[in-house]
This record gives C-alpha cells, sequence and structure tokens, in this order.
C-alpha cells in the first residue's frame, strides 16, 4: 500500500496511465481527455458510434482497424474522422472507428486492464456520467488524462482538470483532496468554460493549429445525456449492444 492510494475517500482523481496503478480500485473509474479524445467519443456514442481506442497513430493502427472492420480516424481536415469532435456531429448510426490518441486512448486501454466499469466522461456528458456512475458503484476513480510535452512526459492539462471536477461535482461529497481540488477549480471557472478554455495553454495551441472550433463543442457543459462505456474494444453507449 502506497500513501497515493486515496482509499479513504470515495471520489478520487489522479493524473495519467500512472493513476491507474497509484489509486486504489474502484467501482467506477472515469477518463477524462477533454480536448479532445473524450469528448469526440461522447458526440459520436450519442450518435450510435462505437470508438475503438487505439494508443498509436503509426501503421498498426490500421492494421488494427482492417482486423476489427472498422473505419481509422486520421488527421484533422485530411480524413472524415478524427480528434476533431465536429467531425462525429453527422456520423452514421453503427459507425465503428478506430479512435488513436496517446492521452485518452492509452488511459483507457491501461485502466481497461482492471477496471469494473469504465466510462468516458468530459463536460458535456459530466452530469448524466455521474448519476451513472452513482447507479452502479459507490467508489469512483476520475482520471484526467492530461497532455503531453515534447519530451514525452506528462502536462497536466486544464481542460481535464475541469472536466475531472465537473464529473466529481455531481459525486458524494466523500473527495480525496485531489478530488476536492478538482471540484474547486471547475466551480471556479463553470460560469466561463468557453472562456477559460479559449485562454489555456491548451486552447491557444488548437487556436494556434487552426482547431479553435474544438472548444465550442468541448466547453459545453452538461449538454448530453450520453453515458459511454468500455466493453473491452470499444465505448458504446451504455445500453446499447448489451452495454
Amino acid at each position: 500500500m502506497t500513501p497515493f492510494t486515496q482509499e479513504a475517500w470515495a471520489c478520487r482523481c489522479e493524473w495519467g496511465p500512472n493513476a491507474v496503478a497509484a489509486l486504489a480500485p474502484a467501482d467506477v473509474t472515469i477518463v477524462v481527455d477533454v480536448f479532445s479524445f473524450t469528448t469526440c467519443v461522447d458526440v459520436a456514442a450519442s450518435r450510435g458510434v462505437a470508438i475503438l481506442p487505439y494508443p498509436w497513430n503509426d501503421a498498426s493502427a490500421a492494421e488494427f482497424a482492417r482486423a476489427q472492420r472498422a473505419e481509422l480516424a486520421g488527421r484533422r481536415r485530411q480524413a472524415q474522422y478524427s480528434l476533431a469532435p465536429e467531425s462525429y456531429l453527422n456520423a452514421p448510426e453503427g459507425l465503428r472507428c478506430v479512435l488513436p490518441s496517446p492521452n485518452g486512448a492509452q488511459v483507457t486501454l491501461a485502466a481497461a486492464q482492471t477496471a469494473r466499469v469504465l466510462f468516458a466522461g468530459c463536460l458535456r456528458n459530466a452530469r448524466a456520467i455521474a448519476a451513472a456512475a452513482q447507479r452502479l458503484g459507490r467508489s469512483f476513480n476520475v482520471i484526467p488524462a492530461g497532455e503531453r510535452w515534447h519530451d514525452g512526459s506528462l502536462r497536466p492539462a486544464l481542460e481535464d482538470w475541469l472536466g475531472a471536477g465537473a464529473i466529481l461535482w455531481w459525486l458524494p461529497d466523500s473527495r480525496s483532496p485531489e478530488a476536492a481540488s478538482a471540484v474547486a477549480l471547475f466551480e471556479r471557472h463553470r460560469d466561463t468554460l468557453v472562456e477559460t478554455l479559449d485562454q489555456c495553454g491548451s486552447g491557444r495551441e488548437l487556436v494556434a493549429r487552426g482547431h479553435g472550433q474544438d472548444k465550442f463543442i468541448a466547453g459545453q457543459l452538461d449538454v448530453s445525456s450520453c453515458v459511454p462505456r468500455f466493453d473491452g474494444l470499444a465505448f458504446v453507449a451504455l445500453g446499447a449492444s448489451g452495454s
């Protein structure tokens, strides 16, 4: 047992792939990657699309997609589907899409090794995720995925901390200091989410790359009732295909 399990509290929060091993086991695990993996998952799953997470965007992703008879998401503006949430707004029901992501997908696949129930959460579906989590369990690990610095190390990302706080806000008051801090941050910015996302480092990076529209979809709070649950291979809306 280490000092980092947060086991004394029902609601816990820790960053990145290493959080999976660090936190005590929970009834429900929730991965948060607001820019943009879990936001894409929410938009897609609400359309009846299955999102298959994959940790690398290389030749192996194409092989995996072929093996699964699924579409492969590509680069923004170069492929029909990508890490741009808007690319799923009109996606057809029944679509299966492999979505590579070094952050949200990587955390998902790490968590899937031990998680009892695994959800994809974001600002859009925070309330719905929290409600479903409380129906299925009494302890909750919320894992903001974060981003990566150029050297590959974890960069804690404000948008993911806000997303984690939005979900934790709806969960019970038994919060670790880490979880309580995420809630406090969310409460501080909840009325100015789009503006905050626009001005934070990740938001500025999106704008610099020509993807500033992402923040308008990602910054919508509690507009979705979709609860994407990982079924061992793909995220699908809770209640779909026996999930």
